[in-house]
């Protein structure tokens, strides 16, 4: 697995049930399962990558700053991007198909990606992209019309 340094994690209200649901949707497999005592599943820890890479952490709502999109106004304050290294466009229909809201389809972008967004079952907002061409900053400066500042650039 990747040397990971940020890790991102999400609260649902069924835990269990949104592990199946990234498989099936995203094609995320599991790397960690640790129940909660009882079988509680909103006191367990579960993580999952794509691919063989990252990592994602996945609970439950254990406790009250800790909620799912579903159980509030819907609001979330974050979205998670996921590198896809083939086709795309399958992997939005996957998605599309186990129910997930595309709300971006899939588009090329000035700086060399194709991308679509959507959101699960729960509410979390999703990013998911492919890089199908190279492009200079140069190039993508010129397709913004601004300067663009990255310590590095792909």
């Amino acid at each position: 697995m990747d040397d990971i340094t940020f890790v991102p994690a999400l609260s649902y209200r069924d835990p269990k049930g949104a592990l199946d649901w990234l498989a099936a949707a995203f094609g995320f497999e599991l790397t960690m399962a640790i129940d909660g005592p009882d079988g509680d599943a909103s006191q367990g820890h579960y993580e999952m990558s794509f691919e063989g890479r990252g990592r994602i952490m996945i609970g439950g709502e254990w406790n009250e700053w800790m909620r799912s999109p579903a159980s509030g106004d819907g609001t979330t304050t974050g979205s998670i991007h996921v590198d896809v290294s083939r086709d795309i466009d399958a992997h939005c229909e996957r998605a599309r198909a186990a129910g997930a809201t595309i709300v971006a389809e899939p588009s090329d972008q000035f700086y060399g990606d194709r991308t679509y967004r959507c959101t699960d079952l729960e509410g979390h907002h999703w990013s998911f992209s492919m890089h199908v061409r190279d492009v200079s900053r140069e190039e993508a400066e010129a397709a913004i019309n601004t300067p663009i500042f990255a310590t590095v650039w792909p």
